[in-house]
């Protein structure tokens, strides 16, 4: 009877350490991922150290975006308008109010936050394509505000930030600065995600994501937890656009809302996996790497040559990279075509 007795306990141990491992495994690669981004900093010369540095920052957009995009369904093509936001907020408190960077990052994060949920309020009642073409429109109009509010933003002409000299409130951070800050911003985005991914709330976005009415009939806020998830996409998206502009020193509207930044945001999301926390953050990493390889060896044609691969990869992915992983993982089914017919045939 003590060997019977014995034999479920084993199990019952065995499958409590298969689980915590299961649950603790992520963390621990990411800190060793970490561990080996502060490593890779000292062998880098300054070109590669901003290079990686515009990696992580996009390691960040890609995860905010999928908050909104990947776990709810809410495709927003307006993303920038937050990054905009936070950018020029920055901007606007270090000339005009003489702030610190560091208040000015925390305040913008904020101010993106409110700026989505005073937006997310009326166009996240809209569905589809109607919330992404709502979305995009938001952006395309802050744009024009912040173009004809020439006395606070400098209008089309931009707007500078001190950096040197007696107005400067905060020194310029320099490259290894800028590594470690979107470093920082990734790390928290990476956090963020991995958070959302494992408890009720992301469970609940996920509800939501598949079959919305369905969700609100099993007593789910849907309204609430989608402004909440706009608002701390727009928050992540913020701080990111506040760093940047930071890093930038000069900043225009033409390139804080614009709207490709949002195009590779989803498309980093969509190749690597949306829904998932490893998706974007692959996504982010290996569209960039690509791009950056492209653009030094085939300087007149890397743009062709990189549309072209987004499109192959998208067609033979379609669910993305990580999401098919783990159905042909679960499946034994490994064959790119066999993904294709299954998705598009």
């Amino acid at each position: 009877m003590s060997t019977l007795t014995k034999m479920p306990q084993q199990g019952l141990i065995s499958t409590l350490r298969g689980d915590r491992a299961k649950r603790l495994g992520p963390w621990a690669l990411g800190l060793v991922a970490l561990l080996a981004a502060l490593g890779l900093q000292g062998q880098l010369y300054s070109g590669q150290e901003r290079t990686v540095a515009t990696i992580f920052m996009f390691v960040a957009l890609a995860q905010a975006w999928n908050l909104i995009g990947g776990f709810a369904g809410y495709a927003s093509f307006g993303q920038v308008v937050f990054f905009g936001v936070g950018g020029y907020f920055t901007a606007v408190a270090m000339s005009h109010w003489h702030f610190s960077f560091w208040m000015s990052l925390l305040l913008s994060g904020f101010v993106a936050a409110l700026f989505a949920v005073i937006i997310g309020i009326p166009l996240l009642r809209l569905k589809g394509h109607y919330f992404a073409i709502a979305t995009l429109g938001v952006a395309e109009g802050m744009r024009e505000v912040v173009t004809n509010l020439t006395d606070l933003t400098g209008g089309g002409a931009g707007i500078t930030v001190p950096t040197v000299g007696n107005n400067a409130t905060t020194a310029y951070l320099g490259n290894d600065g800028f590594y470690l800050l979107f470093l920082g911003l990734a790390v928290l985005s990476v956090i963020v995600g991995g958070l959302v991914a494992r408890n009720k709330f992301g469970y609940a976005l996920r509800a939501i994501n598949q079959d919305e009415d369905a969700a609100a009939a099993l007593g789910i806020n849907t309204t609430r937890m989608k402004v909440l998830t706009f608002a701390l996409s727009g928050f992540i998206t913020g701080l990111v656009g506040a760093s940047y502009a930071f890093q930038q020193v000069t900043i225009f509207p033409e390139r804080l809302f614009d709207v490709d930044i949002t195009v590779l945001m989803i498309i980093m999301v969509v190749i690597g996996g949306s829904g998932t926390v490893l998706g974007p953050l692959l996504g982010a990493v290996a569209l960039q790497f690509l791009s950056e390889f492209l653009r030094q060896n085939f300087t007149n044609l890397h743009t062709f040559i990189l549309g072209a691969i987004i499109i192959v990869a998208v067609v033979l992915l379609p669910q993305g990279a990580v999401n098919y992983m783990r159905e042909a993982r679960r499946t034994k089914e490994f064959s790119l075509l066999a993904n294709v017919r299954k998705y598009r045939l």
